[in-house]
């Protein structure tokens, strides 16, 4: 004799719930990855991207890669979440102002922006594609860090005039 199990309307209803609930705890755990916007370039400036992650350095101030989420070609990242690149992003319209401030790290030219409660934003200039790296707050008064990225925008990113 087969004994059938019949399911309450409660128990129908609590199970995929249930189900729900564990797939979004996953979703929502506190990795060592942060989170990112991906930019969405065109498709020259996302080539020009492309070729700036394979020359990336695996090391950046001492701290290792570690990219962020979601995985893109378009994001790399430092020391969880210390130092962020993304490439491809749109021109900041602080590039209009007369005031803004830029920086030189190693023959490439930076745009800085200081964030509120945040550490600074720097974007590069005069590129075919914009690559902004952030900086955690420890990085407040210290660009050394653009300096490891040079090598690599000057060799994957031209120049436009």
């Amino acid at each position: 004799m087969t004994h059938i199990r019949r399911r309450s309307p409660r128990s129908r209803v609590l199970a995929p719930s249930a189900a729900l609930f564990v797939l979004a705890a996953a979703g929502c755990s506190t990795g060592s990855q942060p989170s990112v916007a991906v930019p969405t370039p065109s498709s020259e400036a996302a080539g020009y991207c492309e070729a700036l992650h394979e020359e990336l350095p695996e090391k950046v101030a001492g701290l290792e890669r570690s990219d962020p989420s979601p995985d893109s070609d378009l994001t790399a990242g430092w020391g969880d979440g210390a130092i962020v690149l993304r490439c491809g992003v749109p021109r900041p319209a602080k590039m209009d102002d007369s005031q803004a401030k830029g920086v030189d790290a190693d023959g490439v030219n930076w745009l800085l922006e200081q964030r509120d409660d945040a550490g600074p934003r720097f974007t590069t200039t005069y590129r075919k594609a914009y690559v902004e790296v952030t900086l955690g707050t420890e990085y407040a008064h210290d660009i050394t860090p653009l300096s490891a990225f040079a090598v690599a925008v000057k060799k994957t990113v031209p120049e436009s005039l």
